[in-house]
């Protein structure tokens, strides 16, 4: 198995995914500007999950073009509710609208993710899970809301399904791996491909 890879990511939580799969990778963030995408995409009429790879593509190729014969991999997550676009919030209060949207509701959380070589894409992957979340109070959203560090809450979007994020769900339906941010099993497959 290739097991060593540039991680077109600053995520804590992908990095620590791959560390606990014996996959060495050196973090190199990409600096795409999300949001300038997203909003292009958008009005394009992009679902999510096109967002999503889209994202994850671009993450990996722009930072594969600066290293030669190095394998990169870019990654994206986002929530769908609803055919929605939901992203990482920017402040606390963004974060509580966030909540109150997905309050008793299915979502989706999708995660992309893209291996590149000298600047194109060579595999990709995207992978969806389903979640339910529970129907909470105001209070109880901001008793969870004050638990969360701000690093945590704007790296790992409103929840962290490995904390205290999986109390806020009456049901979960896919790989945790993939709600983490990386679909490891997949990428595990491809990587052992490659020599």
């Amino acid at each position: 198995m290739l097991n060593k890879i540039i991680l077109a990511s600053k995520s804590k939580v992908r990095k620590d995914i791959l560390d606990k799969n014996d996959i060495e990778s050196i973090v190199e963030p990409s600096n795409v500007d999300e949001d300038i995408v997203k909003l292009a995409l958008i009005k394009e009429n992009a679902t999510p999950e096109i967002i999503s790879k889209n994202l994850a593509e671009l993450k990996a190729n722009k930072v594969s073009v600066k290293k030669y014969d190095e394998i990169v991999l870019g990654a994206d997550s986002v929530i769908d509710l609803d055919g929605e676009l939901i992203s990482k919030p920017e402040s606390r209060k963004e974060a509580m609208t966030i909540l109150k949207k997905l309050n008793g509701k299915l979502h989706f959380l999708i995660s992309s993710v893209c291996i590149s070589k000298n600047g194109s894409m060579i595999w990709n992957y995207t992978d969806k899970a389903t979640l339910k979340m529970k129907n909470l109070s105001d209070s109880e959203l901001e008793e969870y809301l004050s638990k969360i560090t701000d690093e945590n809450l704007y790296a790992y979007n409103v929840y962290q399904i490995e904390g205290e994020g999986r109390n806020l769900f009456s049901s979960i339906e896919g790989d945790e791996d993939t709600i983490m941010g990386l679909p490891i099993k997949k990428i595990k497959e491809y990587l052992n491909l490659q020599k």
